[in-house]
């Protein structure tokens, strides 16, 4: 097979049905998440958390105002690129209810798509009933509340990413390309997908996605904000998110950057090997520390670096090569590399872990549909343990266990799974058979 070889297209994700009861359960869903969201700002104080944010950055494009401080080395309101202000500009120039209401239908319909694509890219081959279709949103519907209450954009972005994998196995590659760049550059830690379009050897996508992220980030933004102004701001947004790291912290959030909040390999790892106070974000609590070792701070980073390069060559380790991928394979693989991207971001709050949604449907299919009942019995159990493991991470258990990363541990539970499912294919599965090579292909 050589690398313009495909795999069996996965189908279109289905259209909502006002007849099916479940899907009428999602749309209550949905009333409720967005009433969460309007309620405090029709008859309260104003809806807190990120919203009103999103309306002062929309703002100060609109009037042509500031996004960050002169100096990158002062606190920034806004940690995102200029694109994301320049595309809250628009439903934000109609007030803030408007605003909240195109939010929360964004996050509705990326909940829908990133459900039904989920189902369609498993490689199953099997169609799944509504329950099963249904199960990944129930198990991270806390994830999908956090979205709506919080207004961050990360299932806008998972339904993006799963957009543009599905359009780059539907033979779509700029597409995807450009549906990559656009999660890039609206929150960086997307960007992981590129050296796996770049091992894989999928050149136009990865082209697409280089040249679509420049043009996202220097030349849209310029005909609205000025070109000069626009590459000056982006330059202070990179040294001040991007390029300030140290002992205190990175990205403008020190004080979530080591404590239990944030659950990224690199949080975690540094955690462990330093006496870092955990409890940094609220002041309130006393010092905690949890480290096993004693290392300095150059030192934990090169812990950090040879565990981040035993984790990636751990992944190509497990991929199959070229001539033995498989429609179960790829989604197998593709769903390891949504784990890492979640993992390997360097702040990963528990709304981060929204983007396990695809690796678990995937699992949920092997459990339900492989052939070999050790098999299910088996998966089911990994199924349940992550989801034992997320639970921890909800009241009354004390956030000391988030510290230690019981959503990391969840990931690498899923992570490990999906490449045993890999590493085992049924035989049924083998390349050329009923997982979906093309006929004939070699």
């Amino acid at each position: 097979m050589t690398s313009t070889d495909t795999l069996a297209k996965p189908g279109a994700p289905r259209a909502l049905s006002l007849r099916a009861p479940l899907d009428l359960l999602f749309l209550l869903c949905c009333v409720l998440l967005t009433a969460d969201v309007l309620v405090p700002e029709i008859f309260g104080h104003g809806k807190t958390k990120d919203y009103a944010l999103w309306y002062w950055a929309g703002q100060q494009v609109l009037h042509g105002g500031s996004l960050y401080p002169d100096d990158p080395r002062q606190q920034f309101e806004f940690i995102y690129p200029p694109l994301p202000a320049i595309l809250l500009a628009i439903p934000s120039s109609f007030g803030k209810i408007p605003l909240y209401i195109v939010l929360s239908l964004l996050n509705a319909v990326a909940w829908w798509y990133t459900g039904m694509l989920s189902n369609v890219m498993t490689g199953s081959g099997r169609k799944p009933g509504p329950w099963l279709e249904a199960l990944p949103a129930f198990v991270t519907v806390t994830f999908v509340f956090d979205m709506f209450d919080l207004g961050q954009p990360n299932l806008v972005l998972l339904a993006m990413m799963l957009c543009g994998f599905w359009s780059l196995l539907r033979q779509r590659p700029w597409l995807a390309g450009f549906m990559f760049a656009l999660a890039t550059a609206i929150k960086v830690f997307p960007v992981a997908a590129l050296p796996y379009l770049l091992w894989r050897r999928r050149w136009a996508a990865a082209v697409s996605m280089i040249a679509f992220t420049g043009i996202l980030l220097y030349v849209a933004p310029a005909p609205i904000r000025g070109f000069e102004r626009n590459a000056a701001e982006l330059a202070t947004w990179y040294q001040g998110m991007v390029g300030s790291s140290s002992e205190k912290g990175f990205g403008q959030r020190d004080e979530q950057n080591w404590s239990w909040v944030n659950q990224s390999i690199i949080a975690v790892t540094h955690r462990l090997v330093r006496p870092i106070n955990y409890n940094l974000e609220d002041p309130n609590k006393p010092p905690g520390t949890m480290n096993l070792i004693d290392v300095g701070y150059g030192t934990a980073n090169w812990i950090v670096l040879a565990l981040s390069i035993m984790l990636g060559l751990s992944f190509v380790a497990v991929m199959p090569p070229q001539a033995r991928r498989t429609e179960r394979s790829d989604a197998e693989e593709l769903a390891i590399l949504f784990c890492l991207m979640t993992v390997a971001s360097p702040l990963a709050r528990q709304y981060y872990f929204i983007w396990l949604f695809f690796p678990m449907t995937v699992l949920m299919h092997r459990a339900a549909f492989d052939g070999r009942a050790h098999v299910r019995v088996g998966t089911w159990i990994a199924l349940g343990s992550a989801g034992i493991l997320m639970l921890l991470s909800l009241p009354p258990f004390p956030t000391v266990i988030q510290a230690w990363g019981n959503n990391l541990a969840a990931t690498a539970v899923l992570a490990g799974t999906l490449a045993w499912h890999i590493r085992h294919p049924p035989l049924a599965a083998g390349p050329g058979a009923a997982a979906g090579l093309k006929p004939g292909a070699s």
